[in-house]
């Protein structure tokens, strides 16, 4: 594109679920895989390169070069296996989050505003749901399911019992933190207070709610949220739909542009 010229789009567009976990996935490939496993395969050619020398008579050093490949192969499958944790944990993640997206999709015939992957700043929110029962910060959790056991999440209020894991409230505090956030940057933008719900969804799990669970942050199977919405008394009216949507969105666009 020449000075001359410009790019017809004014603004980027709005961030699509997941985006942010791909984004992590790949600089990770990029900074931690890519760089080790080319300088593997140099080194490899030139080791093949050295024993044709080595063939056709010229003066060979195959032993030094195949030593060296090795070693960079060797270099490249060692971070390659660290790293396979890492990439199945972002992998999982990134599934988990488009699948919740397109889920959360279907709520736009419900008057819903879907925004996904709301970046703050070093953080991220999923999704964000607007309409007639208010705003949602919507975290997805995508936990792998053990083969056998309990494949349940217990809530109490206010920390979470995923399978048989320990009891942790890091992710009831981050939703929590998330909502905060939201609910002070449409009021700085608005000009309003508008109610800011935290949900937390986990993908193929069962939720237990256990007695004592307070209405200040909603946990639950992604099938569930539909009809908590539907039993939400209505917090909005349209015209504060459009208006916390606008906001949002020019919000997302701006923080794009200045990425």
């Amino acid at each position: 594109m020449t000075d001359e010229t410009r790019s017809p789009i004014k603004d980027k567009p709005l961030r699509l679920p997941g985006q942010s976990v791909d984004e992590q996935r790949q600089k990770l490939i990029e900074d931690r895989f890519e760089y080790p496993a080319l300088f593997a395969v140099m080194l490899t050619a030139l080791a093949g390169f050295e024993w044709w020398r080595d063939y056709t008579g010229a003066p060979p050093v195959p032993r030094l070069m195949t030593a060296l490949a090795l070693a960079a192969i060797a270099f490249a499958a060692w971070r390659f296996y660290r790293l396979r944790p890492r990439l199945h944990s972002l992998r999982l993640a990134s599934e988990g989050e488009k699948v919740v997206g397109q889920y959360l999709e279907g709520l736009r015939a419900k008057g819903y505003r879907v925004f996904h992957d709301v970046v703050g700043t070093g953080f991220n929110v999923d999704h964000v749901l607007i309409g007639p029962a208010g705003v949602f910060t919507v975290e997805t959790k995508t936990r792998s399911k053990p083969r056998r056991g309990d494949a349940r999440v217990v809530f109490d209020g206010k920390a979470l019992t995923v399978g048989d894991r320990e009891v942790d409230d890091r992710i009831v505090v981050q939703a929590l933190a998330q909502a905060r956030w939201l609910r002070e940057v449409l009021a700085e933008s608005t000009g309003k207070r508008l109610p800011v719900r935290p949900v937390v969804l986990f993908p193929g799990w069962f939720v237990e709610q256990r007695p004592g669970t307070t209405r200040e942050i909603w946990v639950l199977e992604p099938k569930a949220l539909p009809a908590f919405l539907d039993n939400t008394a209505q917090a909005l009216m349209p015209d504060e739909v459009a208006l916390a949507s606008l906001h949002l969105s020019r919000l997302i666009r701006v923080r794009e542009r200045d990425r």
